[in-house]
């Protein structure tokens, strides 16, 4: 089992723009001793599109080399074309990755058979479990149930990361035999209370702690106290809303001096205003003090 709770981290760059490997093994160390218990290299949050393959080779070594010997690493290495996911996964498979994350292809819109052979090509690279990313918001297409459990048939798709707030399909999952792990982090307890694994999750860069005792305290049948917690999370959730990810969660992170530097284009830092309401949640959150009047 890759744990409870993953952290899709976002990749650091210095000021040229380049990858800034010390910040990430940096911020890596941070997330596994602050509630995660594995982490997802190059997925959206990652700014995947805009990583040269090499550059993904050398996150997903920096990240088995950090934490790979106290934490699970998954590496995102589905894209829009199979035979580029399959070059992706096979290399991350010889560096030592623990899973692959799998998102739906996107752009493109193959119908289901083709998201079958899709993943069947990429399984047929790899013993390691796949977690499949259905996230209707990003590929224009939802998988359906059937859909799912057409891959479910591949032995090692093992997972799904489910950013769909559709409760009754999160069920389904779960009695597919399926490890269900929420991709929007406000479905992690609603998720969790249906059954499901934990999540894959941004505002863990923030609150890793608060979310792993969330889990903990439901699953030890103190589910009013889970609740209670999740409400005291939600400036977390609405940071990751102020402006689309991850520019406000590294906004978030540079404010509190983790020193993850900027993002590459077409995404564009935080503005003014961003920034004030990024500040404005972390100060409800109590991870900053407020700005003096």
């Amino acid at each position: 089992m890759l744990g409870e709770i993953l952290t899709a981290i976002v990749t650091p760059f210095k000021a040229d723009g380049s990858v800034d490997l010390d910040a990430f093994r940096r911020l890596a160390s941070h997330l596994v001793a602050s509630g995660s218990d594995g982490l997802v290299v190059t997925a959206t949050t990652g700014e995947s599109p805009t990583l040269s393959d090499e550059e993904r080779f050398a996150l997903y070594e920096a990240a088995v080399d950090e934490v790979g010997d106290r934490a699970s690493v998954a590496a995102g290495t589905g894209t829009y074309s199979t035979e580029h996911s399959v070059h992706l996964t096979q290399r991350a498979h010889e560096i030592g990755v623990d899973a692959f994350l799998v998102v739906t292809p996107y752009y493109n819109k193959p119908p289901v058979r083709g998201i079958v052979r899709h993943f069947e090509a990429i399984a047929a690279t790899s013993d390691k479990p796949i977690i499949a990313y259905n996230i209707p918001g990003r590929v224009v297409q939802n998988l359906e149930t059937e859909a799912i459990a057409k891959l479910a048939e591949i032995p090692t798709v093992q997972m799904v990361k489910q950013a769909n707030p559709d409760l009754d399909q999160a069920r389904r999952i779960v009695e597919l035999g399926l490890d269900l792990y929420a991709g929007d982090d406000d479905l992690v307890l609603p998720f969790v209370e249906l059954g499901g694994l934990g999540g894959v999750c941004v505002h863990t860069h923030l609150v890793g702690p608060q979310v792993k005792e969330m889990v903990t305290l439901y699953r030890a049948g103190e589910v009013e106290a889970a609740r209670a917690l999740d409400r005291e999370l939600a400036p977390s959730i609405e940071l990751l809303r102020v402006v689309v990810n991850p520019i406000a969660i590294k906004c978030a992170l540079n404010l509190l001096g983790h020193q993850v530097g900027g993002v590459r284009l077409p995404l564009v830092e935080a503005d003014e205003d961003e920034q004030a309401a990024v500040r404005e949640c972390l100060e409800r959150l109590e991870l900053l003090a407020p700005v003096a009047a």
